[in-house]
C-alpha cells in the first residue's frame, strides 16, 4: 500500500480500501474490534494474514472481536460462533 499513499480514494480497489481501513481499525489497539466481512473484498492469501492478524490482535492484546462473516474458514477460528439461519439466532 506504500505505493499507492497518494492515491486518493477513488483510485483505489475494493481490496486496498478494505486494507486501508483494518489498518485503521488497529491503531490505538482498541479494547473492542467489529469487523464485518472483513475478508469480502480480499483475495485468499491476504484473507489468511488478514484472519491471522485478527486473531493475534484478540490474543496478544486481549481486543474482543466481533465478527460477521460468510468464511467458514475465519468462524471456525472463532471461540464462540452464532448462527443465523431463516432469520433466527441460532
Amino acid at each position: 500500500m506504500e505505493a499507492r499513499i497518494k492515491h486518493l480514494p477513488k483510485q483505489l480497489s475494493g481490496g486496498e480500501k478494505q486494507r486501508v481501513a483494518i489498518a485503521r481499525a488497529f491503531v490505538g489497539t482498541p479494547t473492542v474490534l467489529f469487523a464485518d466481512e472483513p475478508t469480502g473484498n480480499l483475495d485468499n492469501a491476504s484473507s489468511k494474514t488478514l484472519g491471522d492478524l485478527l486473531f493475534a490482535m484478540n490474543q496478544e492484546s486481549g481486543t474482543t472481536l466481533i465478527l460477521v462473516t460468510h468464511d467458514v474458514n475465519l468462524a471456525e477460528q472463532c471461540q464462540t460462533v452464532y448462527r443465523i439461519h431463516e432469520g433466527r439466532i441460532r
